[in-house]
């Protein structure tokens, strides 16, 4: 990436409030970009209203208003969007499956026909999820994978995948798509999540609670990697306009089983506590890991963090910012 290229850009990024939009929107205002965010409900503990508020222009709104997102691309002419804002908990879309179809895939056409119809947009970098590809007999999922998500989210995140492809094909509007595993890292307040859940139990001298049956496989993706692949990507789309409609993988191509990620994390926090395995989770898929080939070679894109990196990281954070609420 270079300096240049983000300096005095206009950037919207929608879900500015969630765990990567945290960490993209510093990423992006520490090379100077000028950066606009898009705010349906404020997160008073979100790393957007902590740190960055006083240095970014936030519009209010929903990213399922047409007027209100149309409005922000054209008043302050964005030239780059990162779409990340959705209803990413699993649980949530199997309880409200309505409202997460709504924020995922509704939002995903609402941004889209906004860029289409803003002329100075040149690249929208969409965010699916390795949940796009569902349930396969074959890992890990390549590019080229069928998108058969079968249970709410997992669906939300096919189609928005499939309508951002449809919008390229048929309308260029330059627009590509990451497909990324489990993003962990400081900020992220939904204590549910294994890794901020298990690092607060630890820190609580409480046994973390595992809600699946412990064995699944999954990637994990340091959060600052994530935002660091979101900005190159946008970046190679508007210097070549033939990656619209293309998706790239993004992971350590590393993948753990959540109970070994946690025994990872016990260890590296010096604890001899014993994980609490409840089994209850349901219309999870069993495995799900990622190949980033494709990323590492066109993109020329590489981690810069492995898992042992990203957890320090992580447990120094949530360290700090548990002890500064005692």
């Amino acid at each position: 990436m270079t300096a240049e290229f983000w300096r005095d850009r206009s950037v919207l990024v929608t879900g500015g409030t969630g765990l990567l939009g945290g960490w993209l929107v510093g990423r992006l205002l520490r090379s100077h970009a000028s950066v606009v965010t898009l705010v349906r409900d404020r997160v008073p503990g979100s790393r957007l209203f902590t740190e960055h508020l006083d240095r970014v222009a936030v519009v209010e709104g929903d990213v399922c208003d047409q007027a209100a997102v149309e409005r922000a691309m054209a008043e302050y002419e964005v030239t780059v969007v990162f779409h990340l804002a959705a209803q990413t908990i699993v649980g949530i879309a199997n309880r409200n499956p309505v409202s997460t179809f709504e924020s995922n895939v509704r939002g995903t056409w609402t941004v889209l026909e906004a860029a289409r119809r803003s002329p100075l947009v040149r690249a929208v970098i969409l965010a699916s999820s390795d949940k796009a590809y569902g349930a396969q007999a074959t890992l890990p999922y390549k590019e080229d994978t069928p998108l058969q998500g079968r249970h709410p989210y997992d669906a939300s995140k096919s189609c928005a995948d499939l309508i951002a492809q449809s919008f390229a094909a048929t309308f260029q509007v330059p627009v590509a798509i990451t497909r990324c595993g489990n993003f962990y890292g400081g900020g992220d307040l939904n204590w549910n999540r294994i890794v901020p859940g298990t690092i607060r139990s630890v820190l609580r001298q409480e046994p973390p609670v595992i809600r699946s049956n412990g064995l699944g496989t999954r990637d994990y993706l340091y959060v600052e990697d994530g935002a660091g692949a979101y900005m190159l990507l946008a970046e190679r789309l508007v210097h070549d306009p033939n990656l619209a409609g293309e998706a790239f993988n993004f992971a350590n191509d590393a993948p753990i089983t959540t109970i070994a990620l946690v025994q990872r994390i016990l260890a590296l926090m010096h604890s001899e506590l014993e994980p609490v395995i409840r089994d209850e989770a349901r219309h999870e898929i069993p495995d799900q890991y990622l190949c980033s080939d494709k990323a590492r070679s066109i993109l020329r894109w590489e981690p810069e963090y492995d898992l042992e990196q990203g957890l320090l990281r992580t447990i120094d954070w949530y360290s700090r910012y548990l002890r500064a609420r005692t």
